[in-house]
């Protein structure tokens, strides 16, 4: 039997902001994907994609890393190819993370926030954060699949007041 329904594919995932006033420190957000085992999809992840990395098997990719939110267009960008995953993976989790300096910093503190999440040309999900402006850090989205089925996207903002190291412990323990 066959279906019209293709599922998810490849993502892009892209994060910008506007960099920190002159003479303030430097803003640093970062794309973190979690991808979790099918048999253990609320555990601990499989492997992180995070700081300018790529999955073991190359199918995530932090294509694009800025530390102060300089530059043209979107700052950050992570592509991930669903249908490439392995069928060992049940779920993906994608967030964002404030590194935290001497200051802590929230998403209400940096100007011009905005995440979008695309297929193709298509639009899934686009946020600016201010559901969770006073958070440090947030999952933006969740992609799950049973068994062999078809990958779905689910779009929702938690946020976190944690550090990027408690975060990548704790993103994908909360079911959306």
């Amino acid at each position: 039997m066959s279906s019209l329904n293709k599922g998810i594919g490849k993502v892009e995932v892209t994060l910008k902001w506007q960099p920190s006033p002159l003479g303030e420190p430097d803003h640093d957000l970062d794309i973190i994907a979690a991808t979790y085992p099918a048999d253990d999809p609320y555990g601990d992840p499989a492997y992180l994609v995070h700081f300018d990395s790529r999955s073991p098997d190359g199918t995530i990719t932090l294509n694009r890393d800025s530390k102060t939110g300089q530059g043209f267009g979107f700052d950050e960008v992570m592509t991930l190819e669903f249908d490439r995953l392995a069928e060992s993976y049940g779920r993906v989790v994608v967030g964002v993370a404030i590194q935290q300096t001497e200051v802590r910093t929230t998403f209400g503190e940096v100007a011009d926030t905005d995440v979008r999440i695309m297929e193709g040309y298509h639009e899934l999900a686009a946020n600016d954060f201010a559901v969770v402006s006073g958070a440090t850090a947030a999952t933006v989205a969740e992609f799950t699949r049973q068994g062999s089925a078809e990958w779905s996207f689910h779009d929702f903002v938690c946020g976190f007041d944690c550090d990027p190291a408690e975060f990548v412990r704790v993103m994908g323990r909360r079911q959306p």
